[in-house]
């Protein structure tokens, strides 16, 4: 049982019951060079979102243990139908929810976070089984209260069972061949990449592309999973994620990804005074708000500054009436939910100069203003009026040459 991998297969890739059989087919032929394989599977397109809605005609509250349960059917959906289809081919397999395993998770329902997998169960139910379907997406809390890990959960289900059984590989199917330099929905010249590094992996997943989910990128980094994000309906070698190469820092931008999932917030008239960003954040932190970029300014006189700090679209209502309902004296608060977040991302930006001013550049040439900038060692974003997305995409795209 040396020779073991991974496969997860998302939504869109078990959308139809055609597209199951093409599942369970493209299982069939790796079982030729595998002894084993373990399958993580999504819930069928649009299944969860349908869950949702029906948890809405009920109640406004998300995110408890009965919200779990009702969402987690989906994946046990997904992992039945293709179990049977597997054993109508011959295939010697059986489906598993979180709970048989177990995947032990957190009390945090809605967003649990892995604790442990009992990898000797697996390998109990890998020798009676050649293939393992298990749910994506659920673990069981020390209660045994069903629990989710979060939108994109079952890519982390998949790594983290990658790592448990020690897998020598991690495939990721999914309706795309890869991932691109771009959007391939904005930018034509968008190419696919054939390896690219855990850490861009992350700072893309985390930044808006849809590909990967961070948390699955941050167990295979920690882990030195080897991940293959590939075509569910071609045989094509996708993107592998590898370790950072001196190859990989040639490139001074591996790709460039754009969000439009956020809001910028900003406070005016705020007293300078010591402590100042400490009495902004701590009702934003008490109600459970994340902050991404931010930015200070003083004004003039030097008695009074601006901030401006960005939240999820979803938590921007929160957020101000947190703002609102604290102590902070300011002038007036501002609210702008038409902008995007563009990053250019890459490992070459450690070791090389003028990447910056390049991207600063172009978009002033291109009469795209900045609100916002924000950095790291590998990344730099900007926020930029929405309408101007795909003019700024192209352009930038074009500057590093990532289409060549």
């Amino acid at each position: 049982m040396n020779s073991k991998i991974v496969m997860k297969f998302g939504g869109t890739s078990l959308g139809s019951s055609k597209k199951i059989q093409q599942a369970a087919l493209k299982i069939k032929n790796k079982l030729k060079k595998n002894s084993r394989i373990i399958v993580v599977v999504s819930a069928m397109s649009g299944v969860t979102n349908k869950l949702i809605k029906k948890t809405e005609i009920f109640s406004s509250c998300k995110f408890n243990y009965e919200y779990d349960s009702i969402l987690s059917t989906g994946e046990q959906i997904s992992a039945g139908l293709l179990t049977l289809c597997l054993l109508e081919i011959g295939i010697s397999a059986r489906s598993l929810m979180g709970w048989q395993i177990p995947i032990s998770t957190d009390q945090n329902a809605g967003n649990a976070k892995i604790s442990s997998i009992d990898a000797k169960q697996l390998f109990k139910f890998l020798k009676k089984y050649s293939v393992l379907v298990i749910c994506g997406f659920q673990g069981v809390d020390k209660n045994n209260r069903i629990t989710t890990l979060g939108r994109g959960g079952s890519d982390t289900t998949a790594v983290a069972i990658a790592a448990s059984i020690r897998a020598k590989l991690c495939e990721i199917y999914t309706d795309v061949d890869g991932i691109f330099t771009a959007d391939p929905r904005f930018v034509k010249q968008a190419k696919k990449l054939s390896k690219i590094s855990y850490e861009e992996t992350l700072e893309m997943a985390s930044l808006g592309s849809k590909v990967l989910h961070p948390r699955s990128v941050e167990l295979a980094m920690k882990y030195g999973i080897k991940l293959h994000v590939r075509n569910a309906f071609n045989n094509n070698n996708g993107t592998f994620l590898v370790k950072e190469d001196k190859e990989m820092e040639k490139e001074l931008v591996s790709g460039i990804s754009s969000t439009e999932t956020e809001s910028k917030i900003t406070l005016l008239g705020i007293p300078d005074t010591p402590g100042v960003a400490s009495k902004i954040f701590s009702p934003l932190t008490d109600s459970n708000i994340n902050v991404d970029m931010i930015v200070q300014n003083i004004t003039e006189d030097g008695k009074y500054t601006n901030l401006t700090f960005t939240v999820n679209h979803n938590e921007t209502s929160r957020a101000v009436k947190a703002l609102n309902k604290s102590k902070l004296k300011f002038k007036d608060i501002d609210v702008d939910k038409n902008i995007c977040k563009l990053s250019i991302i890459g490992v070459g930006m450690k070791n090389n100069v003028g990447v910056a001013k390049k991207m600063f550049e172009t978009l002033a040439k291109n009469k795209i203003n900045i609100k916002v900038i924000s950095t790291s060692e590998i990344k730099i974003s900007v926020l930029i009026s929405l309408e101007k997305k795909k003019l700024a995409l192209n352009a930038l795209h074009k500057a590093y040459n990532l289409g060549s």
